[in-house]
């Protein structure tokens, strides 16, 4: 399994390092590990979904 940086996958996945060391942080991207002060994310990891936006809104 191949691992990138904070850094390398802000570009993959359009965010901020900073945003992706604090989903880390929550624990919200699978596989991550952290490795003295660098985050390592596996390659095959997924975006989290933006949890200000429920997927099952109900209309009432």
């Amino acid at each position: 399994m191949e691992y990138l940086t904070a850094t390398e996958l802000s570009k993959v996945w359009n965010i901020s390092t900073r945003r992706i060391g604090v989903l880390c942080t929550e624990g919200r991207v699978d596989g991550a590990i952290k490795k003295g002060k660098m985050w390592l994310i596996p390659d095959i990891a997924q975006k989290p979904a933006d949890a200000r936006y429920k997927k099952n809104k109900h209309n009432a």
